[in-house]
């Protein structure tokens, strides 16, 4: 694609000039009419090693009102953001409802240089591709517009700007020894950002490239084509609904609850029996955890009143606390709601070596939004396979994830609601809320087994906690959660 790109002509200064001042203009009402519309932006500035990205994206922001975007310099990933998956630090700046993201330098610039350099595998990097491609499709679906751009010069032309940029001893610092070599080995790199530009160039985020031979031609590229492609979304976001895709991803044999049954129960003798040595034990594999910089996401679910909290609890117990969170889930705040529902659990990831344990979930997309009306059908139907992507890449990252529903039947939660509402000390557990969702039992049972059922894959598998005796429940918990651990350990 890049191969064969012919450029369009260049305008004379005089035509160039003008275009250049109109478009600086309706750039700047577009972003009003972004704002007003509530779309978020995301724009991607990638490319040749001085092919002049960062003053392109100077020029074009200048007329723009600073309070409604944001630029984010991304190169080498941070120690920090090492220990996290291929994908967070992206997806954790994805930019608001009504606000635009311009990234200097993206996930292209990361993976072909790795791979370039023999940082990955072939086969990982065409992991990271897969991802990438999910990713930016996730983010269209989602109401994203995603507007990628590849700054192009030819070899002559970058060397020429790099000895000018290393003479200089104001801007030397800004010539890095990947852009040396990008330069020295210029055919084997356009072959690579080649094959990454076709793999890449989908129609819900396509790649624009630019003539990087003057500044002020290259901004009028950017922006002429930024406006046009603002134009497009707004026309197309009053009707916009998403292809919901087919799951390719393998499942497990999944039970319907009604099938499950809940008569399994344990003597308080045979509970604290097994407690200790499976605390102990959890103990001990989360040192490992620990050096061996592998991470675990628990995912609790499950009926209002089944016992999450102590269950959770007596998993906590048992880890080393400078080493684990539980992040309770309530209704996303604006910020969150403000941006793709998945965000807010991105940013709660833990590093590698530690352990996340979250207290409802990304399910809420599944059962709550869809049954209260907080999404459209067709956000919730394709749900689905986004969740699947998602706990796809936390397993590639090599996590441990383990999603727990935990279940009871009707006539226990009765009886532990009236218990909560007449006891003082437990009075704030009960809401008006979960009276309310009670009433909705069949529709979320509904949900719940259609969520099991097409969510219960053998990378991120769901286990039923059967939970009308809630210590039944916490051993059971307990033994899931290390022998998953060991297995993974074991690996």
């Amino acid at each position: 694609m890049l191969k064969e790109w012919v450029k369009d002509e260049r305008p004379s200064d005089e035509v160039l000039a003008e275009r250049l001042e109109k478009a600086r203009a309706e750039l700047a009402t577009r972003q009003m009419m972004v704002k007003e519309k509530g779309l978020p932006v995301l724009v991607v500035f990638d490319g040749w090693g001085a092919a002049g990205k960062g003053s392109v994206l100077g020029r074009v922001i200048k007329g723009m009102d600073p309070r409604f975007f944001k630029c984010e310099t991304l190169t080498e990933p941070t120690s920090e953001e090492l220990r996290r998956p291929f994908l967070y630090r992206y997806f954790v700046r994805i930019p608001k409802e009504g606000k635009f993201s311009f990234f200097d330098g993206s996930w292209m610039g990361e993976v072909t240089s790795q791979f370039l350099h023999g940082e990955i595998s072939s086969k990982k990097y065409k992991e990271h591709l897969t991802s990438i491609k999910r990713f930016e499709r996730t983010l269209n679906d989602n109401g994203y517009l995603v507007v990628k751009f590849f700054f192009h010069i030819d070899e002559k032309i970058q060397k020429k700007r790099l000895k000018e940029l290393e003479e200089n001893k104001h801007t030397k610092w800004r010539v890095s020894d990947k852009d040396k070599w990008q330069n020295k080995h210029y055919d084997k790199c356009l072959d690579v950002f080649d094959e990454y530009i076709e793999a890449t160039n989908q129609f819900v985020a396509p790649w624009y490239f630019i003539d990087s031979s003057a500044k002020k031609w290259a901004e009028l590229q950017v922006t002429e084509i930024l406006i046009a492609s603002i134009d497009t979304a707004l026309a197309n976001a009053e009707h916009r609904q998403a292809p919901l895709l087919q799951n390719t991803f393998p499942l497990r044999e999944t039970l319907k609850l009604s099938e499950i049954p809940l008569d399994k129960t344990l003597t308080d003798d045979e509970y604290r029996g097994e407690l200790d040595a499976l605390q102990k034990r959890l103990g001990e594999l989360h040192n490992e955890l620990y050096h061996k910089k592998i991470p675990v996401i628990i995912a609790y679910e499950g009926w209002d009143a089944a016992g999450k909290g102590g269950n959770i609890k007596r998993i906590a117990a048992a880890l080393d606390p400078r080493g684990y969170e539980v992040h309770p889930i309530a209704s996303p705040e604006p910020a969150e709601k403000a941006r793709h529902y998945l965000w807010r659990f991105w940013n709660r990831l833990p590093k590698d070596g530690h352990i996340a344990i979250f207290d409802r979930t990304w399910y809420g997309r599944v059962m709550v939004e869809r049954l209260e009306g907080f999404c459209s059908e067709n956000d919730w139907q394709r749900a689905y396979n986004e969740i699947n992507e998602f706990e796809k890449e936390l397993a590639d990252w090599n996590a441990v994830v383990i999603k727990f529903w935990v279940q009871i039947d009707k006539d226990t939660q009765l009886a532990r609601f009236t218990d909560r509402q007449n006891t003082p000390e437990k009075q704030w557990k009960i809401t008006d809320e979960d009276w309310r969702n009670r009433e909705k039992w069949d529709l979320y049972e509904e949900a719940v087994d259609e969520m099991l059922a097409k969510t219960n894959t053998k990378y991120a598998p769901w286990y039923v906690l059967e939970s009308n005796d809630k210590k039944y429940a916490r051993i059971k918990a307990l033994k899931t959660v290390i022998k998953a651990i060991e297995k993974k350990l074991a690996e």
